[in-house]
């Protein structure tokens, strides 16, 4: 517990230290994807030579809708939009992640967000942060995906569930954090939320847990909580069947 205890302050005080606005990518990416479109950036930029005229952005927007066009030639037009630091760019970008090629659209909003940096970053005296998880978020909220287990994993009586459904979003709205999905099961609770980078996730996640608790103890003080990505249904069974103080 004191383990955890200092993993979440660490959480806690790497964004307190920091001074700027944050940007946090709205689309969930998987992080080895952001890995991957940051180096091909990285590679990109590293030729002095490689530029967009104005004039020349229209030609490569239409290309990224021409089927005769590769994959890999349309990632290069995206990161080469995004790095352009043209307002006309970032809008056509803006456009495109709306509707974009399915295989695509990872890359894209990364893309939309490169470029909403460089943006910022030539009008702006603010320092620009880029935060990055799997799960992204919005504006300056990060996105989680949390595991409540019933306490001796008994199935949760009907007014339970109501002190669920009343609570949790009752109790977080007022910590500003935001439910997006909450699904209460017969032994577990899946719920999918956005809390503002600063907060105290443990302090915020524990008064819930305790209010709901007051109404006969039905919820494990332990949960699981991750920003990497969601849960499958066999990642879920595999922690309700493990031994604990569930």
């Amino acid at each position: 517990m004191e383990r955890e205890e200092d993993i979440f302050r660490q959480f806690r005080d790497s964004f307190n230290n920091l001074e700027g606005h944050f940007h946090i990518l709205e689309h969930p990416v998987p992080v080895n994807r952001q890995m991957e479109y940051f180096k091909h950036s990285a590679k990109l930029r590293k030729n002095s030579s490689v530029s967009i005229a104005e004039e020349e952005i229209d030609g490569i927007f239409r290309s990224l809708e021409m089927p005769e066009v590769s994959e890999e030639e349309k990632k290069y037009s995206l990161s080469m939009l995004a790095g352009s630091k043209s307002v006309k760019a970032h809008r056509m970008l803006e456009e495109y992640v709306k509707h974009p090629d399915e295989r695509l659209a990872d890359w894209a909003n990364m893309a939309l967000m490169e470029s909403r940096i460089s943006l910022e970053s030539e009008f702006s005296n603010e320092k620009q942060i880029y935060i990055s998880t799997g799960l992204g978020g919005k504006n300056e909220k990060l996105r989680f995906f949390t595991l409540f287990v019933s306490k001796d994993k008994l199935p949760f009586k009907d007014y339970q569930r109501r002190v669920i459904d009343r609570e949790f979003p009752y109790l977080l709205s007022h910590e500003n954090c935001e439910i997006e999905r909450m699904t209460v099961k017969d032994y577990h609770v899946e719920m999918l939320f956005l809390v503002p980078v600063r907060s105290d996730i443990k302090k915020i996640l524990d008064g819930v847990i305790g209010e709901c608790n007051q109404y006969g103890g039905f919820l494990s003080e332990m949960f699981t909580i991750t920003n990497v990505k969601e849960l499958t249904e066999s990642e879920v069974e595999e922690i309700m069947n493990r031994d604990g103080d569930y």
